[in-house]
This record gives C-alpha cells, structure tokens and sequence, in this order.
C-alpha cells in the first residue's frame, strides 16, 4: 500500500514558497503567470470556475461489478471514504473543485498520498506552483518535489497521485489552455488599459485643444493658469470637476481619438469571453451569453453539459484515480468509480414523474410519501401503495396506455370468452396516435378520390361546362369509398376495446354498424366536398382552371392525408363506443381534451361523463361523431374514454 507518507512530514514544510507555474507574456510591457491571468482576467475565472463548479457538485461514486449486467455500490470502501473525505481539512466539494481549477488552469495536478496516525487513507492536494517533476522517462516521473518555506521534500511517483495534461512535446506537466488564448486576453488587456487611462485623464472626450496662430502670445504664468484650470475640470473630485472649460484667444476643442463606444468594448468583452469558453469546450449561455439562447437551446443544452462538456472531463477523472488508487487497496478486483451524473440529468419533476410512473406500470409513491415532500403528517392507511385495477388485470404496460398501440391486431384477440372485468378504462387515441397503417389507407382513399375528381371537373370547367360541379355525385362517390374503408378501421378498434374489456370478440357485430358507419361517411363526405367547392370556385374566379389546378395539387399534397387522419380517428371512436355498446350496456364514456389550445365547446365540457349510449351536452356522441360540422372536427385531438 502506498500511502505511507505522514502529515507531519508535509506540515514539516511550514508555509509555502510559490514559484511561476508558466508565464505568458501578453504585451511589450505585460506578462504574467497562469495564476494571474486567473485572478486578473475575469473571462478565464469565469470559465475555470464553472468547470470547478459543475464538476465538484457531483458524487464520485465507487462500485464493483457482479457480472454482466449488475453493480453494488460500495459505500464503506476504504476507497470510497477516502474519497467522501479526502482530508481531514478538505470536503469532497473543495477537493475536486481545486483538481478541476488546477487541471484548467496548469494543465496538471498533484495530490499526495497520506496515512493518519488512525490508519485512515486521506489526498492532501499540493498547488502546482509548489512541486515540479524530478527524472523518470518522457510519460513519468520518477518523483515529485514539493517546495516550502522549510526547505523541500520528494515524493516517489506511487505515493502521489498526478494528472497532467496533453503536451505535442511529450512535456509530462502538459500544456495549458491558457496559452491558446495569448492574442484574445491581449486584446482584452489593452482595452481595458484604455478604458482605465481615460478615466484616469478625466477628459469624457479624447482629443487636442487648438490656438489660432494668430492668437496674443502666451506668458508661461498664462499657460500654466490655465492647464491648471482644464486639469481642475476634468480630472480628480475637486469641486470644480465636471464644470464648463473657458476657452481663451479663439481656442477650440478638436476631437482626436475613438470613444470606448467607437471601439465596440462591451462587444470585445462579450467576444473575449466566448473565446475562453470556446478554448474549454463550454457553450456560451452556459456562463452568461444569452445573446443567441432561446428557452429550447440552453434547455438542451443544459442537457449536454454533463454529457458532451463535461463528459470527457469526468472521464479522464475517474479513470486517473482508478489507474493511480484502485492497486492500493484490498479486494478491489472487480471495483470501478463513476461519477453519479443522475441527479444532473434529471428531468423537471413532471418529466420525472411522467416517466417513474410509465416504467413501473402504477403509482410509484405512497400517500405518506406525497405527503412528506410538502410537509404535512402522515395519515392512516397512507402507506399503502395504490395500484388501479386496470393495470393489475388488463395486461397494460402504464395506467396510461389506451389500448390503441393495438389497433388493428385482429390476430391477437382472444379465441374464447373472457370474463369481463369489473373495472376498465379505455382511452380512444388521438388522431396524430392512429396506427400509421389506418392513417395511410384513409389517406389513399383521399388521395385517389381527388385525382378522380380533378380529372372530371378541370375537363368540364375548361369546356366552359355550367355543371362543371356535380355536389351528389361527389359525395355519393367519396362516401362509398369511406365506408368501405371504416368498416375495416372501426373493426379493428372494437375487437381491440373488446380485449382490454375481457370480452369475446364473437359478442361484436359488425352488420348492426353499416348503416350508421355510412351516416358517417356520407357526413365526411359532404363537408369534404364542401370546402373543395368553395375553393375551386373562388379560384375560378381569380385564375382560371390553372388556379383550379392548384387547389387539386394542394388537396392530393396536404389535404388527403389531414382528412385520412381525421377520418381515421372517427372510426376508430366509433368502434371503440359501439364494442361498449354492443356488449357492455352499463359502461360510461368521458370526453377528453388533449391539445394545449383546444375549441372553447370543446373545453367546455372536458371531462364531463355520460352512459354509453348517450350523447355529450355538444351533442355529439364522441370527438367526430355525427352532428359535428368541419368546424368542430378539423385538426381536433380530443379522445373518447371507456369507463365501467
């Protein structure tokens, strides 16, 4: 075991003597060492210190691996209580917020191997400033010297552990991001040098001040009279700063040199610090540049932070105190670290609780349990999980699923009759949840019906035909077309709300539908052919029967596969109400309002439950029955709810 270095052996060397950890020089008259670029330029710290931040907030976990395809956290690992701990003056927290700072800013890091006097494992970092790498070979040091005000200590490589960067030169103290920054923190360190000299010379206008030539000439006790009296003016708090200049002997103000506005500094500050981010790899909105951030791009952002930023920061992490620490404790085989990014990943509580509940099929919290998040006292028989009875006996992956994943799955429904249930709840799907198959055949039927009817009616209006629009024949036509289409859609819905109902499929008869099912087509129809109409004659009217033409484009493009969709969920609520109606006489049906933005009629009555063969106070027997015009089914996503 390597950790056999004691603490007084390092306290031994008293107060530290900081050397240069790297110098860049910036200007003719301006260098400095990565420490102080850190502390002086406030784009580096800002970044530096997001990395530290955001890095140090998560838990470094330690785990074995038991087989293929399970963990077991370790908890009273010596490892992981090291790593709880790393010293007795140092938390978690501070110990890898100063690792992420070190590797930032110097490119590598070093931190001690230490044995109490209890024989607890502790790290003891040491500033980069203070330790330099002594022999060894181009990828490793033989050993590590540390500096104080004392004297100095070495360290052999295995009783430290050390994380250095990248270096083209094979330099094992790797070379830090800072020096890719040379020209962008010059820049910066320029303008603030001029915004500083121009408060510094008190003139709010740079520039020279000119005499006429032929102007009386000047006694020095004039000039200085009045260099003294500018100066009083613009420069210090006396009590005439900021008061109006005299001008004597025709002399005039030239302005001679760029504002801080003319050199765009706000914006050269913005573009500094974008340029630091960028040198690290961390999107702008995340430390403060909402220039470009919409609520959407900094949400997903914020999502890859930890996976695509930060990730490889986490990476080189672990897998560096793995390789450095793992050796040096027992039974440590099969054991690996991991920082927990879970808790960072996390989506809003509704996101999670959206999908808690669809993965474990129920309620995931008790009562008692609710109750303790907002504070209140637990109440008798709230410890008891509440599991709906449609999930334990109707074969439902979530309390949520409807049924209409199954939509069209004639083969799976039962060969015998079931029992039905006591309890269900059944909910129709919307129109953009139809099964792509029901959506695609009632698209075709639209489609083809269009070009049908363009063929007939652009012939006729190009031959100046009065009757180029032939209303009962269209919808005649298209109806026909329809009903064949929804007794096979509508089919499909009942026999799959006849499984979720524990029923047999031989108690559904599709004869008692036909007549109503061709009520429904025939309203389809029309309102379909209506609203061609309108178009094609406004466009007659405008352009002829090329403008005609376009209305049929638009309707093959666009048209046919909204109404297919609309179609299609139409008779898919029918089915599912008439398989309620044929076999289950006592069961209810609940309107239900999807969309964000639904009809005010429809809002009206979300909600509102009614027996199964009645209709909703809207008069309508669910969402695209009969006796709803265009206006109240167009683009609607409301569903229908059976319940017993």
């Amino acid at each position: 075991m390597a950790f056999v270095v004691s603490q007084g052996q390092v306290a031994s060397l008293s107060k530290p003597t900081f050397v240069s950890g790297g110098s860049i020089r910036l200007t003719e008259d301006y260098s400095a060492d990565y420490a102080a670029l850190w502390q002086g330029h406030g784009s580096v710290r800002t970044v530096v210190d997001f990395l530290g931040r955001n890095i140090a907030s998560l838990g470094l976990h330690v785990f074995e691996r038991v087989g293929d395809t399970d963990r077991r956290r370790l908890t009273d690992h010596p490892l992981a209580q090291m790593l709880s701990t790393p010293n007795p003056w140092t938390t978690r927290y501070d110990f890898f917020d100063a690792m992420v700072r070190d590797l930032a800013i110097f490119d590598r890091f070093l931190a001690v191997k230490l044995n109490s006097s209890s024989g607890k494992a502790s790290l003891l970092r040491i500033p980069p400033t203070l330790f330099s790498p002594v022999g060894g070979t181009w990828f490793m040091a033989e050993a590590f010297e540390v500096r104080g005000s004392k004297g100095k200590v070495t360290y052999p490589a295995d009783q430290v552990v050390y994380l250095s960067g990248y270096s083209p030169k094979g330099d094992i103290g790797g070379v830090s991001s800072i020096e890719s920054l040379r020209a962008v923190l010059a820049e910066e360190y320029e303008a603030a040098r001029m915004r500083a000299q121009t408060f510094r010379n008190g003139a709010r206008t740079s520039g020279y001040l000119e005499r006429p030539v032929g102007a009386p000439a000047w006694t020095d006790v004039g000039r200085e009279r009045f260099r003294a009296g500018w100066r009083s003016q613009y420069t210090g708090g006396g009590p005439e700063a900021g008061g109006t200049p005299l001008l004597e002997d025709g002399m005039k103000f030239v302005p001679a040199a760029q504002s801080a506005r003319d050199l765009q500094y706000i914006e050269s500050r913005k573009l500094t610090r974008e340029e630091v981010a960028s040198a690290y790899f961390i999107p702008p909105p995340m430390i403060g540049l909402l220039d470009h951030a919409t609520f959407s791009n900094v949400k997903e952002q914020h999502k890859h932070l930890y996976q695509d930023t930060l990730g490889p920061w986490l990476q080189r992490i672990s897998q560096s105190l793995e390789l450095q620490l793992l050796a040096d404790f027992d039974g440590t085989a099969n054991v690996y670290l991991e920082f927990n990014l879970e808790e960072k990943l996390r989506g809003s509580f509704e996101d999670q609780a959206a999908q808690l509940q669809a993965a474990v099929g129920g309620p995931y919290m008790t009562r008692n349990e609710a109750r303790a998040i907002l504070n209140r006292p637990s109440i008798e028989g709230g410890d008891d999980l509440i599991v709906p009875l449609n999930v334990i006996t109707g074969g439902q992956a979530s309390p949520q699923d409807s049924g209409s994943q199954n939509v069209g799955g004639q083969a799976a429904a039962p060969r015998r009759a079931i029992k039905a249930r006591t309890e269900y709840e059944l909910k129709a799907p919307t129109p953009s949840e139809i099964p792509e198959e029901h959506q695609k055949a009632t698209a075709k039927v639209f489609a083809r019906f269009f070009a049908r009817q363009r063929r007939s009616v652009l012939a006729a209006a190009g031959a100046k035909s009065p009757d180029w629009w032939d209303a009962e024949r269209w919808d005649d036509e298209l109806s026909d077309d329809l009903l064949a289409e929804s007794l096979d859609i509508s089919k499909a819905a009942a026999l799959t709300a006849l499984s979720g109902m524990g029923v047999s499929p031989d108690e559904y008869s599709t004869d008692r539908t036909k007549a109503f099912l061709a009520k429904v087509a025939q309203r389809i129809a029309g309102q379909v052919n209506t609203t061609t109409a309108a178009a094609l004659e406004a466009a007659l009217a405008d352009g002829g029967t090329d403008a005609m033409a376009h209305v049929f484009d638009v309707a093959e493009e666009s048209r046919a596969e909204q109404s297919g969709m609309t179609a299609a969920a139409t008779f898919v609520g029918f089915g599912m109400v008439e398989a309620a109606r044929q076999t289950q006489p006592k069961a209810r049906k609940r309107w239900q309002v999807n969309s964000g933005n639904p009809r005010s009629s429809h809002a009206a009555i979300n909600g509102e439950e009614v027996p199964i063969d009645e209709t909703f106070s809207n008069g309508l027997e669910w969402p695209g029955g009969l006796g709803a015009d265009a206006d109240e089914t167009a683009n609607c996503q409301c569903s229908v709810i059976i319940i017993n």
